[in-house]
């Protein structure tokens, strides 16, 4: 009987595991006000999942836009891009040829923690526990709070313990579920922190002197959905009224909340939630940096893709005070993130770099006066879109740590 349970419950669990057959992504590239039209008029008219922009409402002239497409609507979107004299490709052929694709190789065992893969919640979660445990004199956990379905947000703290309070610098990861290798970085950034401490100068100053706050995974109940169920899910997990789940919660912080680049609508993947930090996740993450906030210094979060480092506004168009300091800071970081593999990324503030997008963290936490507030945005620009192979995770998470010490090193020298 146990046995048949068993299977039962495994057979549930599959059931349930979102599939992609068929779809694709296509890449529209609209020069006129009638393309932009017809890029939202297919939203309305099917159900379009929007890679970049994140919403319909964002598309403009002159950007390009990336959209996956349900497998019955192919052909026929396919015939009305060849009407239009709108240029456009197919960047994925088949979404879950790619999917299982992007999983190069045979895992050592499931829950085997590794650097270059992609780790479910649960490796990361055993992770987090027994490398904390191995480096005690450089590195501390706590809860800052649990997720809406009770798992516990673990905030690990790097750095030198010297008995007094030192300034901070605050990084976060996977805020969307679908961007692995988001998460893939915070725990490369934690592997190369404790692994070059005494060795690389610049590493063993920093830690010597600041603490670094690593949260490596944000948004933990969504993340672990796109491993349970559906890889293309972005948002938080708590229903809204309407029945429809989640809340993005890069539109939900108090920043422009809700003014732009931001649904109120429940259903949409940028909805920005009932109110300010109605996200558990959100709140739990936005006390911690308001009770910290004397000696964080520096806010910086990763997101993929399109291979930008932003920085406020993004829920306007006005530059921040410090614009000039922040691109300056940006350009650097920049340089020497290309300087590894001639990586090519584009520095600016949000709004303009992009697009206009309210309720983002990187301009909360700029409002609150952390100064040194970005988001990376990692690679590709498109042809993998969310789905980046690991065999591309050691190189990306290489680059981005130059352009994360660049900045780090920055701060520091700016203290006081």
């Amino acid at each position: 009987m146990k046995v048949l349970l068993l299977f039962g419950l495994v057979a549930v669990a599959l059931a349930e595991l979102t599939r992609f057959e068929g779809e694709q992504v296509f890449r529209l590239k609209p020069t006129t006000d009638e393309h932009v039209t017809l890029i939202k008029d297919l939203a309305r008219n099917m159900e379009v999942d929007f890679w970049s922009p994140e919403s319909a409402e964002l598309v403009t002239i002159d950007i390009d836009v990336d959209i996956h497409i349900p497998a019955s609507h192919t052909s026929m979107v396919y015939t009305i891009l060849n009407q239009s004299d709108m240029e456009h490709e197919i960047l994925i052929e088949d979404l879950q040829a790619q999917i299982e694709a992007q999983r190069d190789g045979p895992r050592v065992s499931p829950r085997s923690h590794t650097y270059t893969k992609y780790n479910s919640w649960d490796t990361i979660q055993a992770w987090i526990a027994s490398i904390t445990s191995a480096n005690s004199n450089l590195m501390s956990r706590q809860v800052i709070g649990n997720t809406y379905e009770g798992r516990p947000m673990n905030l690990l703290k790097i750095g030198k313990q010297t008995g007094s309070t030192k300034p901070a610098i605050f990084l976060d990861c996977g805020i969307h579920a679908r961007e692995w290798i988001s998460t893939a970085f915070c725990q490369w950034f934690v592997k190369e922190a404790l692994s070059t401490y005494g060795t690389d100068s610049q590493m063993t100053s920093l830690l010597d002197q600041m603490d670094v706050y690593v949260l490596p995974v944000f948004n933990i109940d969504g993340y672990d959905y796109t491993w349970k169920s559906n890889r293309m899910w972005r948002k938080t997990r708590k229903p809204s009224s309407s029945g429809c789940i989640g809340t993005d919660p890069n539109r939900n912080f108090d920043a422009g909340w809700c003014t732009v680049g931001a649904s109120s609508n429940p259903c949409s993947d940028t909805y920005c939630g009932s109110k300010p930090e109605s996200e558990i996740e959100v709140k739990n993450v936005a006390d911690f940096i308001r009770r910290n906030k004397a000696t964080i210094k520096a806010y910086l979060t990763i997101h993929s893709y399109s291979q930008l480092l932003l920085f406020p506004y993004s829920y306007s168009y006005n530059l921040a005070a410090d614009h000039a300091e922040l691109m300056s800071v940006a350009k650097g970081a920049s340089k020497a993130l290309t300087s590894l593999y001639g990586t090519k990324y584009t520095p600016g503030p949000g709004a303009a770099t992009i697009y206009p997008a309210a309720g983002g963290s990187d301009d909360w936490a700029y409002d609150l006066g952390v100064k040194y507030s970005y988001t990376f945005e990692l690679r590709d620009e498109g042809r993998y879109g969310f789905l980046l192979p690991e065999s591309q995770i050691k190189p990306t998470c290489e680059e981005t740590m130059l352009a994360v010490k660049y900045i780090a090193a920055y701060v520091q020298k700016n203290l006081y």
